[in-house]
């Protein structure tokens, strides 16, 4: 039988015999350890030992087996004679392992209360089995009681249910908590010592759900999973990787020992592929893509939180993209989503530490050469990043609402430099235009800002700009309309600022109170030379120029960069102009030394 000594007869040694290779000190510790197991007078405690369906044996201190029970000579298909002159780590193979063999020593020197190890061991017939054995002491001079027990249900059991909490039940597919368990396997044992892991979700699928139920939309996921197993062990995608349902209709596929980049964007493809022929789904034919986020590289120094979120976030990129698509994970775009992320998060902040400052671009009248008015534009001063521009952080405060305090500081302080330029300088007074975001018309009160930022200024209301966008003025009706029809009111003037790049619907310039149209500066390009590259430029300018002025509409042309194209904006009649030909944005010192030459 597996795991008792060698060289043994079956059963054919007498009782007598094998005492005779027992000391007579061992023989004492045999009878003096069933007096202390089962204490107390008139007990049969031999014949409760050796009839009990617990399989067991008594070792004497010097760790051989001085009693072995029926249930243990069964178990290992041989007889309690044969065992009883056995070191006890020649049992089971104890003794092939050096801590185990080290636990059994302990115990029998009264070093240790318990020696415990489960091992699979072979019966006669070649049945396999997990025993649980055990070595506790009887008494102080060190003899032990050893333990066997057949615990193969309870860890057939366990198996089973440790497969279905590791298994998605839909799929039949490794889950999210197995994946993460290979994940981190691998991370710290990868055979090639790089990692590679494909995650993607399918496009559209909840469309595909909420049509057709989920009972279909299980099937759609049970079949997708199939299709990538297969993409994976077929062509140059190599095969054994893990792969696992995350949760809905997100699946990844990992590779434990990548051996580049390369072998990544392969599986990517293959796994597009696997899923770009038609699905046979409980009668429907339904047609799915995958978007796919790649990351490939060494597993040394990785965590399977950063693998995760770079898995992540190349998965948003795909999307992003397009869909339908594979994406490798770029450590410069994801440095330049970090830093965005970074300024984002502290825009709000960064109004109240001042960290904002305001510069000023000359508009000058195309007839005369003269200061009419200038644009405020923000600068950051950012602590660690230096200045930066506003096309650096205004998109990113108009995603997360912070646009309206900061808009709200801008419009304050362009009054206030306005008006004190008002006060120190004689002449025509300047305006001030001030760009305004969308959000800011529909996420605060604008006219109440304004109204406050004209008191507490005491700038007039006609020295001030507000410029906005086509996007923000196209379609505008109910609380938008209202809004800029009462700024009008006021006295404030509205510009649409890069006219001709939005939609371009001229029928919304009869319904607001719009008194000025800026000009992008793609329409002005054109006229850098003396003579127009495209003819068609001067043509529509003229025309956009002719129209405002019918409808009582100045114009300002943005952009102008040369003597050549402020002349011939003039010709054209284009009332103001603004661009680097006159000045680039200067700090408000600038404007006033300007205004007093």
């Amino acid at each position: 039988m597996n795991g008792i000594r060698s060289g043994q007869k079956d059963g054919t040694q007498s009782s007598a015999t094998a005492h005779k290779s027992i000391t007579d000190s061992d023989y004492a510790d045999y009878t003096a350890s069933f007096a202390e197991l089962v204490p107390g007078q008139g007990v049969d405690f031999h014949g409760a030992f050796h009839t009990a369906q617990f399989a067991m044996a008594v070792v004497s201190r010097s760790g051989r087996i001085v009693a072995a029970n029926r249930a243990l000579a069964t178990l290992f298909d041989t007889s309690s004679h044969q065992l009883t002159h056995l070191p006890v780590t020649d049992l089971a193979g104890l003794g092939q392992t050096p801590r185990i063999r080290t636990a059994c020593q302990a115990v029998l020197r009264g070093e240790s209360e318990q020696m415990h190890c489960t091992r699979r061991l072979k019966l006669a017939d070649g049945q396999l089995f997990w025993a649980e054995i055990t070595l506790r002491p009887l008494r102080r001079d060190g003899s032990a009681l050893l333990s066997v027990t057949d615990v193969s249900e309870r860890r057939d059991l366990r198996e089973r249910l440790r497969h279905l909490q590791m298994h998605d039940q839909v799929t039949k597919l490794p889950n999210r908590t197995l994946f993460f368990e290979r994940l981190a396997i691998a991370l710290a044992d990868s055979a090639t010592g790089r990692i590679g892991l494909c995650y993607l979700d399918i496009d559209g699928f909840k469309a595909i759900n909420d049509t057709f139920g989920h009972r279909v939309g299980d099937q759609l996921l049970d079949a997708v999973g199939r299709r990538l197993v297969r993409s994976t062990t077929t062509g140059t995608a190599g095969g054994g990787h893990l792969v696992a349902r995350l949760g809905g209709d997100e699946f990844a596929v990992l590779v434990e020992a990548s051996s580049g980049p390369t072998q990544l964007t392969e599986l990517a493809a293959a796994l597009q592929a696997g899923l770009g022929r038609s699905f046979e789904v409980a009668g429907e034919r339904l047609d799915v893509s995958a978007s796919i986020g790649v990351v490939e590289r060494s597993a040394v120094g990785a965590n399977a939180t950063e693998l995760m979120q770079a898995a992540d976030t190349t998965l948003y990129w795909a999307k992003a993209d397009g869909r339908a698509r594979w994406t490798l994970f770029d450590s410069e775009r994801n440095a330049h989503r970090m830093t965005r992320q970074a300024l984002s998060s502290t825009l709000r902040p960064a109004v109240e530490r001042g960290e904002f400052t305001l510069e000023f671009q000359p508009i000058v009248g195309l007839a005369d050469d003269s200061l009419r008015g200038v644009e405020a534009l923000v600068r950051w001063r950012h602590p660690q990043l230096g200045t930066l521009g506003p096309g650096q952080f205004i998109p990113l405060a108009e995603e997360n609402g912070s646009i309206v305090q900061l808009g709200r500081w801008v419009l304050a302080e362009s009054c206030r430099q306005a008006r004190r330029w008002q006060l120190e300088h004689s002449g025509d007074p300047l305006f001030v235009s001030v760009n305004v975001a969308v959000r800011q018309v529909w996420d605060s009160d604008l006219v109440a800002d304004v109204v406050t930022a004209l008191r507490e200024s005491g700038l007039p209301a006609g020295l001030l700009q507000l410029e906005l966008t086509e996007s923000a003025v196209m379609g505008t009706g109910g609380r938008p309309l209202q809004t800029l029809r009462a700024l009008s009111s006021m006295g404030v003037r509205i510009a649409i600022d890069d006219f001709g790049t939005g939609y371009s619907n001229l029928a919304y310039l009869s319904r607001l109170p719009v008194r000025t149209l800026k000009l992008d500066g793609t329409f002005v390009s054109g006229f850098r030379v003396s003579s127009p590259r495209n003819p068609a430029d001067e043509t529509i300018v003229s025309s956009l120029v002719d129209l405002a002025h019918k409808l009582g509409i100045t114009v300002t042309a943005e952009c102008v960069e040369g003597q050549a194209q402020a002349d011939r904006l003039r010709r054209i009649g284009c009332d103001t102009g603004q661009g680097w030909h006159y000045s680039k944005p200067v700090p408000a010192d600038s404007i006033s030394a300007l205004l007093g030459a």
